[in-house]
Parts: C-alpha cells; sequence; structure tokens
C-alpha cells in the first residue's frame, strides 16, 4: 500500500472512531494523539527537522488547547480549574521547548500528559 493510500485508511479509520465515541471516549482519543505528537515532534527534533518539529508542537498544542476548551468549569469545580492551569503550563512549555530545541521539555509534558490519562482512562464511564 503506498503511503498516500495509507493515510486515507488512517483518515478514515480515524474518522469512523470518532463518529462512534462518547465524550469520555474522545478526551481519551485527543489524549492519546496529544502523546502521539509529541513523541513525534522529538523524533524530529533529534533528526533536526526544524519545520516538521514545528508543526507537530503546534499541533500537540493545539490538542491540549481542546483539552482545555472541554473542561467543564461549571460542574467540574476545583478540579476543573486545576486542570486548566495544568494544561496551560504544559502549553507554555511546548513553546518553549519549541524555541529551546529541549526534548527534556517535550518528554516533561508528555509524562504530565500521560499522569492525566491514567487518571482519565481509570473513570468508569456509564
Amino acid at each position: 500500500m503506498n503511503a498516500y493510500a495509507m493515510k486515507q485508511y488512517q483518515t478514515v479509520s480515524v474518522h469512523a472512531q470518532v463518529t462512534e465515541a462518547d465524550p469520555h471516549r474522545l478526551i481519551q482519543m485527543l489524549m492519546e494523539g496529544g502523546l502521539q505528537r509529541l513523541a513525534q515532534a522529538k523524533g524530529a527534533m533529534e533528526y533536526g527537522n526544524v519545520a516538521l518539529k514545528g508543526e507537530l508542537i503546534g499541533k500537540a498544542m493545539g490538542i491540549i488547547g481542546g483539552l482545555r476548551e472541554a473542561l467543564d468549569k461549571d460542574k467540574g469545580g476545583e478540579i476543573a480549574s486545576n486542570l486548566d492551569n495544568l494544561y496551560a503550563f504544559m502549553q507554555q512549555r511546548l513553546s518553549q521547548a519549541n524555541l529551546q530545541n529541549d526534548p527534556a521539555m517535550l518528554d516533561e509534558v508528555a509524562g504530565l500528559l500521560r499522569e492525566i490519562k491514567q487518571g482519565w482512562d481509570g473513570i468508569r464511564h456509564s
């Protein structure tokens, strides 16, 4: 299968998953996507591909922005407020990582996102 066909297949697969997903699963998918972009950005950084690194960090920042927008501050109270602050910090660190070309900052953000995801994954949605 050529690269274009593979990309099209992946796009259709993701769209199908999004269409069938409940809100809880959609947040999981965002977190998974964020972690993937961070890993890819680290690889691009290590190989000196500046343009790709910037693009992937930008996508990770956008995903974290989506997670921030999904917070329900009325129902979530202090937890939602704390998550909002943490997501803002993560976006700031990603911007710094991009400017300073620092893979340790990408690892830091990925670790935080993994920790949040583990908590989210532990929630049983009914």
